[in-house]
């Protein structure tokens, strides 16, 4: 029953995009070859690194089961939607320029089909390959990576690393800002704190600290030789001490935070994160906005990279396929090396951080177009 209710949805599907035999074959060839050449690039990334971290497993005392259970499984996906569009373009290369030699494409055409009809099954199963990229993306990867990058913390990364912030200086709630000329991440120590309160443009309380402390034991910092001034109107109370306990919006964690922590989050979460880290006054906004739009424009490089493509290979050319897959893998590899060139004009505030993240598919689109008036007809 099972079975006949499949058959009935494939035909609809089949029937609703008007696909033709040729289609289905397309889409086969495509997916599969897809498929299979980022199920071999997986077996070799993850081969290669066992060979760099088994000694960290072995000596940090890592078991089998959470290496595969905790790691490698939350690996793949993100590796698989990293090489998502380079082995799209390398698998639409390879099968469409062995049509291209067999003469199917040829015979295709020969018998009334438009090059632009035959681009439709393509775009369809680079809709497939897109659309699973930005969920993984989206929906699955975020929680992998939180798995994956506490595995790390604590088997790879276990070292205690030195981290010291210098001149911090943040808005941690809307009109509260801190200062500290230094912190200590191994101590959980910060020398020269000071803490000012704002209402509109008003200076109402402000807190000066040789030391702050974070205590474990009662999760507060702990104020060392503070000096506090609180003001009201024209009348201003003055207040000392050795120590005071108080509760500020910022943990000790916040500041040895990576960069990678947006790695653990879906889209949403990271659109509240960018707020939050705008609203802090934050420096480093341009790299998690570029991260963000990296999410959509990525997937939508597929189209473009699959379009060029099957232009390439879509003719017989000297050299044979080899020739063709050699072409195809410096265009791809050009258009991954201008992402990261253009990316790092944002950062240097040469380019938005929209038109930065979006400039290689606007200038690639055009490089489509003009290889696909190129193309056989």
């Amino acid at each position: 029953m099972e079975g006949k209710n499949g058959e009935r949805i494939k035909y609809k599907i089949i029937k609703l995009l008007r696909l033709k035999i040729i289609d289905i074959y397309i889409i086969r060839k495509f997916l599969g070859t897809f498929f299979l050449a980022i199920t071999l690039i997986l077996a070799i990334a993850v081969v290669f690194d066992i060979s760099e971290k088994i000694d960290d497993f072995i000596e940090n005392g890592a078991t089998f089961k959470r290496i595969v259970l905790e790691y490698y499984l939350n690996f793949i996906p993100y590796f698989a939607v990293l090489f998502s569009s380079l082995f799209t373009f390398i698998a639409v290369i390879y099968f469409t320029s062995r049509m291209a030699y067999n003469t199917e494409i040829i015979a295709i055409l020969n018998s009334g089909m438009s090059f632009r009809r035959l681009l439709r099954p393509y775009l369809i199963s680079s809709l497939i390959i897109a659309a699973l990229s930005f969920y993984l993306n989206d929906q699955v990867i975020p929680g992998a990576n939180t798995v994956k990058l506490k595995f790390e913390e604590e088997f790879i990364h276990n070292r205690p690393v030195r981290w010291k912030t210098r001149n911090f200086h943040r808005q941690i709630e809307p009109g509260i800002y801190i200062y500290l000329e230094n912190y200590s991440t191994i101590s959980e120590v910060g020398y020269n704190f000071s803490l000012e309160k704002f209402e509109g443009n008003r200076l109402v309380s402000k807190v000066i600290a040789d030391q702050i402390r974070w205590d474990t034991s009662l999760n507060k910092w702990s104020l060392r030789r503070y000096y506090q001034r609180d003001i009201d109107g024209m009348k201003e109370t003055i207040t000392e001490g050795a120590r005071k306990d108080t509760t500020i919006s910022i943990h000790p964690s916040d500041f040895r935070q990576r960069l990678n922590i947006v790695e653990t989050m879906s889209l949403r979460e990271l659109d509240e994160f960018i707020d939050q880290q705008r609203m802090q006054g934050e420096t480093n906004v341009k790299a998690f906005q570029i991260e963000r739009h990296k999410r959509i424009s990525f997937p939508f490089s597929t189209f473009i990279l699959t379009f060029i493509g099957v232009a390439v290979s879509s003719r017989k050319i000297r050299g044979g396929i080899g020739l063709q897959i050699a072409i195809g893998v410096i265009i791809s590899f050009t258009y991954i090396l201008f992402m990261q060139f253009s990316t790092q004009f944002a950062i240097g505030g040469l380019l938005s951080v929209e038109l930065a993240v979006w400039l290689p598919n606007i200038l690639f689109i055009f490089v489509a177009l003009l290889l696909f008036r190129l193309s056989p007809k």
